[in-house]
């Protein structure tokens, strides 16, 4: 005779099946089943403070592991709360499944209490929204989910789960293990193409995207450039599949049209694009010569825009791809000489050099950048909230390895930094995490330092002090000359984090900077380190690219 469970146990074993570890979410009238089933499973629900927070830690914690992050809320406004960190996850590329509970289905037909149609809100921001009508059909939902959320370009999905569907009776069936989604092989017509186009060119640029990241290439994207020769640039998301200590290095690219890369890519010939997405940057920020050459390299096939029209496409799994075209390289007795950006190489690493020693107070995101940089190790992970501090750690953090340094850059959603360290921290344990925000990012889920402390986790949140919304003052000060309505006070942040039971620092001089930041990643558990930042380098960086001119 078959067992019979509740459906929402078939959902955690479903979970289970596919190696699972945290649920993030909040508990709710709706999912109490949900909620309740969770309660024997080895899977652990982390209860967060806001539905948002659950949704940026699913969010964070795919993109970082590869694996799907789940985040559950209750109906109505529970699962609205969830839609921003969706949101992110979606533009962002990051694996999630969220499930919200829903009404009962005897009262779905009419206008009813916090009732709204969550499958369909929800279409516009996933890679598949359902609900679930029959709890027969939840294996099948479950693992298409997981699946479609995995599969490249990976993305969240929404599942709408009914309160009775939840509670209902349902047999047991054998579950199958969770499938694993791999991206085919490119064609060799066009590892052929791209092997003769870069014989021929002369001032090849290599472009590495977020993609090349998911598709775990870093080994082959470093021994690409290394054959090749080419300099390359990373989007703010492709931090770190190559260190940035890499001598062939352009900086990152993603601010505007006018920025030390634009050089490379105004002298390039061809630009290899390795991984990247539309979502990341604009290519009419990048590439406006039409009879400049374009090698894409992905999973999928480009989007095509007016600015960007590949002439060559390799459409397969990354790292295979790389690795032959790194082969057919290698059999070439005489590869071209491609030492071309000596010069812009050396002038952005002074730029970059500038002022990281400087005792300046408020502390120079310069300085501020490189005393972190000196207390954490390579593979620690940085967590990069929104605001005018993002653009400052695209460009000035030295990124050693893959996954150290997460931005949000597709949504790009205030809020996620507090959240995004907490996920961090749960993925990898060992590693000491900083979420860098600034105060008003700080100030959106600043109720998540409970959870982090209820977790026994040690983890820094450094928050970049100015008293308001820097990126659209800096904004403001570009288009009108003058600014209004960006200022805003800010609690004691010391006395704010002793509130919750969490450590609490404050930096008064730069010289104290280091030694502040060391006591913080050292105290065993979570510190807030509030930290006055002088933007006023944001002008002097829009004036210093508005002059910048470059050189063949």
């Amino acid at each position: 005779m078959s067992k019979i469970t509740r459906g929402a146990d078939l959902i955690v074993r479903c979970l289970e099946t596919a190696s699972v570890q945290y649920v993030f979410g909040l508990p709710g009238e709706e999912i109490l089943d949900l909620v309740d089933a969770l309660h024997d499973s080895p899977i652990e629900f982390v209860m967060t403070r806001h539905e948002q927070g659950a949704a940026f830690m699913a969010d964070i914690y795919g993109r970082l592991t590869g694996k799907v992050g789940v985040c559950i809320a209750t109906l109505g406004p529970g699962a609205t709360n969830l839609v921003t960190g969706i949101a992110d996850a979606y533009l962002d590329r990051a694996p999630l499944l969220a499930i919200a509970g829903q009404a009962s289905t005897h009262r779905l037909h009419k206008e009813s209490h916090q009732v709204i149609d969550l499958a369909r809100l929800f279409e516009s921001c996933t890679k598949y929204s359902i609900q679930v009508k029959e709890p027969e059909t939840i294996i099948e939902i479950i693992a298409s989910a997981i699946t479609m959320a995995c599969s490249h370009k990976p993305g969240p999905v929404f599942i709408e789960l009914p309160e009775n569907i939840a509670a209902a009776e349902v047999e047991i069936p054998k579950l199958a293990s969770q499938e694993t989604v791999t991206p085919a092989l490119a064609a060799d017509s066009s590892i052929n193409a791209a092997h003769e186009a870069l014989l021929k060119a002369r001032k090849p640029l290599v472009l590495i995207g977020n993609g090349a990241l998911r598709n775990k290439a870093a080994d082959e994207v470093a021994s690409f450039i290394t054959i090749t020769g080419a300099p390359f640039t990373t989007t703010f998301m492709a931090k770190g599949v190559v260190s940035d200590e890499h001598p062939l290095r352009l900086s990152t690219t993603g601010l505007s049209e006018k920025e030390y890369t634009a050089c490379g890519f105004n002298q390039a010939d061809l630009v290899i694009t390795i991984g990247y997405d539309l979502v990341e940057f604009d290519p009419g920020q990048w590439h406006r010569d039409p009879h400049q050459k374009i090698i894409h390299i992905d999973t999928t096939p480009a989007e095509i825009d007016q600015n960007y029209k590949p002439g060559i496409s390799i459409v397969g799994d990354i790292a295979n791809s790389l690795a032959r075209l790194v082969s057919a390289l290698k059999i070439v007795a005489h590869p071209p000489a491609r030492d071309w950006s000596a010069s812009l190489r050396d002038s952005i690493q002074q730029y970059e050099s500038e002022l990281t020693t400087c005792n300046d107070f408020p502390i120079k995101p310069q300085r501020l950048l490189h005393d972190l940089r000196q207390v954490m190790d390579k593979d620690d992970i940085l967590i990069s909230d929104v605001g005018a501090h993002k653009v400052w750690i695209a460009h000035q953090w030295q990124s050693l390895s893959p996954n150290s340094c997460i931005i949000s850059n597709g949504l790009a959603a205030m809020g996620i930094g507090l959240p995004g360290a907490i996920a961090a921290k749960l993925a990898f344990p060992e590693r000491t995490v900083v979420a860098a925000t600034g105060d008003a990012g700080f100030m959106m889920n600043a109720q998540e330092l409970e959870t982090a402390l209820r977790l026994k986790l040690a983890l820094v949140v450094l928050v970049w002090n100015d008293g308001g919304y820097g990126l659209i003052e800096w904004h403001q000060q570009q288009r009108f000359g003058r600014t209004n309505d960006v200022t805003f006070g800010n609690p004691d942040f010391v006395s704010f984090a002793q509130s919750f039971g969490a450590k609490g620092f404050r930096v008064k001089r730069a010289e104290d900077l280091e030694a502040t930041l060391r006591q913080a990643t050292s105290c065993g558990t979570v510190a807030v380190v509030d930290c006055p930042v002088d933007y006023t380098e944001n002008m002097r960086l829009t004036e210093r690219l508005g002059n910048l001119t470059c050189t063949n």
